[in-house]
Formats: structure tokens, sequence, C-alpha cells
């Protein structure tokens, strides 16, 4: 069972209704107690950083989540937003992210503003960068639907999962033990976003 975590920051329904199809046994909630009885964790989340972490924290679940992850060694998977608070911080608002794993969020710096518009909407190439069980049967270079204005930097290469440039290259998937996370969002992205889902559910 994956719990599909609501905090008033992602498109829970359109994960959920993805995990519906593929078959794969899934809720959606923001109580501890249902959460707790989880298998797995999907992080959702689109728009402002601090205001997700604002949210995570009213609804009890901060803590909750410290310790499911870090402590219990739960897997969770971070989508677009959801990924960007696995980290320190965001220059989008003031408050820190969980720092689960060593790498700050900051707005995409572009020259060319003519040929790369921000935010990064649509589909791109991903470059896959270390073996990884959530990718098994996932070619090189294949392409996934974004759309952020911001982005990962970190100077720890080792939880670097997956790159993709746009002006320049970027960090659009991280990975270490059991937390992983995306830029791109695996609901829209059809048969390869499919096969993320079917995966993360066999971890």
């Amino acid at each position: 069972m994956i719990g599909i975590i609501d905090y008033n920051a992602g498109n829970v329904g359109s994960i959920k209704r993805k995990l519906d199809l593929l078959k794969i046994d899934s809720l959606i909630s923001n109580s501890k107690s249902e959460l707790a009885a989880v298998d797995k964790l999907i992080l959702p989340g689109v728009g402002n950083f601090s205001q997700g972490v604002i949210e995570l924290k009213k609804l009890g679940l901060w803590d909750f989540l410290d310790t499911a992850v870090l402590e219990r060694k739960v897997p969770i998977l971070g989508i677009c937003l959801g990924m960007q608070i696995m980290g320190k911080q965001s220059e989008e608002g003031g408050l820190n992210g969980f720092g689960w794993l060593d790498f700050d969020v900051i707005k995409f710096k572009i020259n060319n503003k003519i040929k790369f518009k921000v935010p990064h909407i649509g589909w791109n190439k991903i470059r896959i960068m270390k073996e990884s069980l959530l990718f098994r049967n996932i070619i090189p270079n294949s392409e996934f639907y974004f759309i952020h204005s911001y982005h990962v930097v970190t100077s720890n290469s080792t939880d670097i999962l997956l790159e993709t440039g746009y002006e320049y290259p970027f960090v659009s998937g991280i990975e270490r033990e059991n937390i992983f996370g995306l830029q791109f969002h695996p609901e829209k992205s059809h048969g390869y976003g499919d096969f993320i889902f079917q995966n993360f559910d066999a971890i």
C-alpha cells in the first residue's frame, strides 16, 4: 500500500487515478495513523516551497515524516515540489526543508530567455546517472513532463540519479537509500511514468 500525502500542495488526485489504473493499492491521506500503516509514501507538490513546509507542519506531518523516513526507513518518492522539500533550503521563501539530502533549490539562471522560458514547461529528456531500481526498464534519454521554475543543486554527486538539459544541465532526480525524488511529473508522463510507479511499488 502506498500513501499519497495530502498537504494542500499537490495534484494528489491525478497520482491516485494513475495508481488505480496500474492496479497499485494506494490511499490519499494527511492522517498520521493512516500513513503509519502504509508500506511506501509519495510526497507530491506543486507551488511554493515555504507554503508547502507550512502546510506539512500545520498538519502535524513534519516530525512524523522525519521519523518515518530517517528512522523507520520507509521508501518515499518526492515529486516536483515534494522532491525540493527533501533538501535543505530554497530561494523560494525563507523556510528550511527537511534536510534529508544535502542540496539547495535555486531558480533557473537563464541567459537566453527567448529560447529557454521560465517556468520550464513540457517534455524533456533525462540522463540516468546511476543504476536504480526506480528506473528499471526505462531507456536512457527517455522523455518526461516538467513544469517548474526552481531546480536542485548539490555538490554530493552520489545522490544524483538524473540530469536534464535546459540551457545548462540540472539535477532532475535524486536517490539515496530509501529516498527518491523526481523533478518531473511521472503521473503526466505516460508509459515511462507508469514504469516508475510500478518500479516504486516493487521496491
